[in-house]
């Protein structure tokens, strides 16, 4: 391997774990206009029925500069009146697909215990979120969904008892390093430290159990942070594909997209999304920040009358990946979030857990494109979402 070659081996290599970018970065002014969430998703079945269930939980941080006694809900008529803004631990958990829904807890600040270094943990009454280790439950009445519309939630009961294990990270590199962190130089930053994560345990959904297991779990962790958010919002993710060359579904491969419009020191970067694919060991990086490898990436999302689809097509100097996924609007939801100033620019941020579609991996040589594989795409996180109008 010549010095050059190392060189791109280096640049291209985006599975390094670095936990230090899961602790909490509420620190500086984003205490005052922040927030910090970890992002779980991941396949149960049914004791039951043996049927499959896509859950969700998240860890959503806010603002821990404004905290008062009680969580400060920021849709809440009084609270806007008053111009005060959300600050709180909002637990999110919920599922796709039939009987979908997205449960909301709140806690406030003075009620969490936090480990804001690495590893982090969070934890308030019951729920708990680490590395290792996801545990807690949501109770919403149908009474009290529709007495609160500020928790912007549906009603349902939903536990959790479960082991994480994550084994295969996108680290997006300079960009959420420590300088460009400390400098607060973007206002949505991203670390995926488990873009595939096996998962284990139990989850209780509306009564009825699931077991989860690390073979068929299909799991997802990542954490978001910063100051806003971005329009468009977009991102894809499996680690459940099926290899038409090999005939067979592949063990250690997962493909992660993401971005949208992201903002360094106000300046918007349009359309632009980071996307890799680890393949069986090998690494397919399509950063736009890795200057050298020329990243050029064209994307779409249209709404049919039952279906959603995403086309995203990225190419560096070494490759070309093309994605095409697509998923029922009836197992989405539209999730909620309110930003670190009160204001919720989201009416239609599109979120699934069930998409499926194709991933078209080509290697380069010289003008001529050569199809590494055909990869069938199942278990597909998937979101999209533009600001309303």
């Amino acid at each position: 391997m010549t010095a050059i070659d190392e060189i791109d081996r280096k640049l291209q290599h985006f599975n390094v774990s670095d936990i230090t970018r899961d602790a909490c970065m509420l620190r500086g002014r984003l205490r005052k206009q922040g927030y910090d969430w970890w992002w779980h998703n991941f396949t149960g079945v049914s004791e039951k029925t043996g049927e499959e269930r896509a859950f969700f939980i998240e860890f959503f941080l806010i603002n821990p500069g404004l905290a008062e006694e009680a969580p400060v809900l920021g849709q809440l008529p009084q609270n806007q009146a008053a111009g005060k803004k959300p600050s709180y631990l909002m637990v999110k958990a919920g599922s796709w697909g039939r009987d979908k829904a997205q449960l909301h807890r709140f806690f406030a600040w003075k009620d969490i215990i936090l480990n804001e270094n690495a590893p982090f943990s969070v934890s308030a009454d019951d729920c708990f979120c680490s590395e290792k280790e996801l545990k807690g439950s949501v109770h919403i009445s149908e009474e009290e969904a529709l007495a609160h519309p500020e928790w912007m939630c549906d009603a349902g009961d939903m536990e959790w008892n479960l082991a994480v294990d994550k084994q295969i990270t996108f680290n997006v590199g300079p960009g959420a390093g420590k300088a460009l962190r400390d400098a607060e130089a973007f206002q949505m930053y991203w670390h995926a430290e488990g873009m595939k994560t096996a998962y284990s345990g139990t989850v209780i959904y509306n009564g009825e159990t699931y077991r989860v297991s690390p073979e068929r779990s299909f799991g997802y962790a990542d954490k978001n942070w910063g100051s806003d958010f971005t329009s468009p919002w977009v991102w894809l993710s499996s680690n459940c594909l099926y290899s038409e060359k090999q005939g067979r579904e592949l063990k250690n491969s997962v493909f992660d997209i993401g971005g949208g419009r992201p903002k360094i020191f106000s300046l918007a970067l349009d359309r632009t999304l980071l996307g890799v694919m680890y393949y069986e060991g090998e690494e397919y990086d399509f950063n736009f920040s890795k200057v050298p490898l020329h990243v050029k990436t064209e994307f779409s999302f249209r709404e049919g009358d039952e279906d959603v689809f995403w086309r995203v097509r990225q190419e560096n100097i070494h490759a070309v990946m093309d994605t095409q996924i697509t998923c029922k609007k009836a197992d989405m939801l539209f999730v909620n979030y309110e930003a670190p100033d009160g204001q919720k620019r989201y009416s239609r941020l599109w979120n699934g857990g069930t998409g499926t579609g194709v991933v078209k991996l080509y290697d380069k040589a010289g003008n001529t494109l050569v199809l590494k594989d055909e990869l069938r795409a199942s278990h597909v996180g998937c979101e999209y979402g533009e600001y309303d109008a």
